[in-house]
């Protein structure tokens, strides 16, 4: 398997859709994914876990499809936790300019040690 950068990640993947109810009401979307995996740069071991993205849209919103899509990019990406988050928190951020969003991952333990890493826009 060859292990790839985080540049090898496209956010062209990722599709807004208008959000149609932006006038009448604000809304909070948590999404989850479970079988979230990249790959630690360090060791080349896989990292596991659950990627939990949480907003407030303003004018659009993310098709699920194009999310588990970019997601699933990650799968041979050589890197560390606490950049997984914030990369997928500034792609997200970048696509769908939301009022707020927070990307949680809760990382499988490894080696006996747990990690929840979050980061948190604005």
């Amino acid at each position: 398997m060859e292990i790839k950068t985080p540049d090898a990640i496209k956010t062209d993947l990722l599709e807004p859709l208008d959000y149609d109810y932006r006038s009448r009401r604000d809304i909070h979307i948590v999404i989850e994914q479970p079988e979230y995996s990249s790959v630690c740069p360090r060791t080349g071991l896989p990292d596991t876990g659950c990627i939990t993205i949480s907003y407030v849209p303003d004018q659009t919103i993310v098709e699920l499809k194009s999310l588990k899509l970019y997601l699933l990019q990650y799968r041979n990406v050589g890197i560390f936790y606490e950049n997984i988050v914030n990369r997928i928190l500034d792609d997200l951020v970048s696509v769908l300019h939301p009022k707020q969003m927070t990307v949680t991952g809760k990382f499988t333990p490894r080696g006996g040690i747990t990690s929840t890493v979050t980061a948190a826009f604005p």
